[in-house]
């Protein structure tokens, strides 16, 4: 995690930040400095509440920003209260590819990595 994790962030790891890049110069959005990565918390999932990542250029009144790693990253207030100090990484094993968050909130999380619980 980064060094200012008193700072009440959201984190990128390397991996997940050459993921984003890949996905953005893929979705046609890199080079343009309107589009940032948008993560979020919806209910639903095995454990009752999942994230949600999507890439987004239209900043709402209550959206927090932060960018760590050369990755702007938003979310709105509600989901930050779930996020505060996660990191995004991102996983390219055997066990399970894709995004996932290390989320120091979580009082459980499922299997898949992709819900979680407070």
């Amino acid at each position: 995690m980064s060094e200012t994790a008193t700072e009440n962030s959201i984190y990128v790891s390397d991996k997940a930040k050459a993921k984003v890049l890949q996905l953005m110069e893929e979705a046609g959005v890199t080079g343009d400095e309107s589009y940032f990565l948008r993560v979020g918390v919806v209910g639903g999932g095995c454990s009752g509440l999942s994230y949600k990542l999507d890439f987004d250029n239209e900043i709402k009144p209550m959206d927090q920003v932060f960018e760590d790693n050369g990755v702007k990253v938003v979310t709105d207030l509600k989901s930050f209260l779930y996020l505060v100090n996660t990191e995004l990484d991102f996983s390219d094993g055997l066990n399970g590819k894709g995004f996932y968050f290390d989320n120091p909130n979580a009082s459980r999380s499922c299997g898949c990595g992709e819900s979680f619980a407070v």
